[in-house]
């Protein structure tokens, strides 16, 4: 039996406090640029997802920085030439946003099957090279989340 991906994903923003955001290109859209991206495990909560994803297509430990849970949820037609990972008839995603602070830019390990390059980028730049719409609103909330409260 086909294992499909569950339309529940996270998306995690990974920034410093001056307001850089890492961008990841997707290796199977040259071009397409986006922050930390996956869908949930069954039985995996979105805060394990987000750790899970961040060690999975960058090699940090989230547990070592500031993790938020921006209590924000996107829900997204899922792109056609994607939906054939997902059970028939299932035609859009729900996202869970989550920040994550790092002290400065660091140099990150990709995962060679799923990006091919990183920069780190000031937040108005970022916004406007990601793919995704619900990434870039996403990082235009940045400003108001540096040193707010932290959710989950």
């Amino acid at each position: 039996m086909a294992r499909y991906k569950i339309p529940v994903s996270v998306l995690v923003i990974i920034h410093t406090p001056d307001l850089q955001v890492l961008l990841l290109e997707r290796a199977d859209h040259p071009g397409y640029w986006q922050s930390v991206t996956g869908s949930c495990d069954p039985g995996e909560m979105p805060r394990q997802t987000a750790v899970r994803e961040v060690a999975e297509e960058t090699g940090l430990d989230a547990g070592a920085f500031r993790l938020c849970d921006r209590q924000q949820q996107v829900e997204f037609e899922i792109f056609e030439e994607w939906r054939h990972r997902y059970a028939p008839g299932v035609t859009h995603n729900t996202e869970h946003v989550f920040s994550l602070e790092l002290p400065r830019p660091l140099t990150v390990t990709l995962a060679p099957r799923e990006h091919l390059s990183q920069a780190w980028l000031p937040w108005q730049e970022a916004a406007e090279k990601v793919f995704s719409w619900s990434n870039a609103a996403a990082i235009r909330r940045l400003p108001e989340w540096v040193g707010a409260a932290c959710g989950g």
